[in-house]
């Protein structure tokens, strides 16, 4: 992978994430800022970049691949009756200053750009925090305002017509292994359970990691998860899961979630104690 420009997120000096400023990529991949690697205290990368199922995931960050027709997740368009269609209608979000930038986190001022237009003002906000001697969080929060001069729609496959797709919003793609990671929650398990709920947390383990990802607003908390662990390890937090949100002009959408990422494998009473220490103000 390549880039302009990089930093390096760091917690007690120890690297943890790489967030790559300005991707060198195909138009098609809806380029935009992302962190990968990201990593355990211990070194373990949990994430994956273009990997060769999905070349449009892109680590962490945000992808919509729906704003007004105009899509922001990369790879093929869903559309109701067709069903996915390579279209010429990829966006990008362009970084565009630093408002902060420490070791462990900044603040980051972004366009979201499609056909020539400024869409979107993103500020975001990430930031890396200890936890224990085998954990640490990721605290990553986005604000989205219209900056256009009409009302401005967000949808997914889902809302397009494609059942269970409602990817869109915050998104992780995960460390692919031989088997397929373990998902739950506090009181569900496995894929087919967890995809589409509603919970405070959910917790996506591996060989030799742990992430445990929480919405850490009212309203954050009222999105459903989008999860794969079958096809690929994939976790997100649904913007457009069964009908499209607006932003009004002017108007800001914001979401914040929070992640732990931790050596080993977690269970369901580990990974809600990491979690209440994360998010806890």
């Amino acid at each position: 992978m390549t880039g302009h420009d990089s930093l390096v997120l760091r917690v007690a000096g120890r690297p943890v994430g790489r967030y790559v400023i300005r991707p060198e990529l195909p138009v098609r991949l809806s380029p935009r800022p992302c962190l990968h690697p990201v990593t355990t205290l211990a070194g373990t990368a949990v994430t994956e970049f273009s990997p060769a199922d999905h070349h449009h995931h892109l680590g962490v960050g945000v992808a919509v691949p729906d704003v007004e027709g105009h899509n922001f997740w990369g790879g093929r368009t869903y559309v109701r009756d067709r069903g996915p269609t390579e279209l010429d209608n990829h966006g990008a979000q362009r970084h565009t200053a630093f408002q902060l930038r420490d070791p462990d986190g900044f603040v980051e001022e972004l366009r979201w750009v499609a056909a020539g237009t400024e869409l979107l003002r993103e500020r975001r906000t990430v930031a890396a925090t200890g936890l224990t001697e085998a954990a640490w969080a990721l605290d990553f929060t986005f604000s989205l305002t219209n900056v256009t001069p009409d009302p401005l729609t967000i949808g997914s496959p889902a809302t397009n017509g494609r059942p269970g797709a409602a990817y869109g919003g915050f998104f992780w793609r995960a460390r692919k292994e031989s088997a397929a990671p373990r998902v739950f929650t506090a009181d569900r398990e496995g894929e087919r359970e967890v995809h589409g709920a509603r919970a405070d947390w959910l917790a996506l383990t591996g060989d030799t990691w742990s992430l445990v990802f929480a919405g850490a607003t009212d309203r954050t908390r009222r999105d459903p998860w989008f999860v794969r662990t079958e096809e690929y390890p994939g976790v997100g937090s649904s913007l457009a899961y069964d009908e499209r949100p607006a932003i009004a002009p002017g108007d800001t959408l914001v979401r914040r979630i929070v992640t732990v990422v931790a050596d080993g494998r977690l269970g369901p009473d580990d990974a809600a104690t990491l979690v209440r220490k994360a998010v806890s103000p």
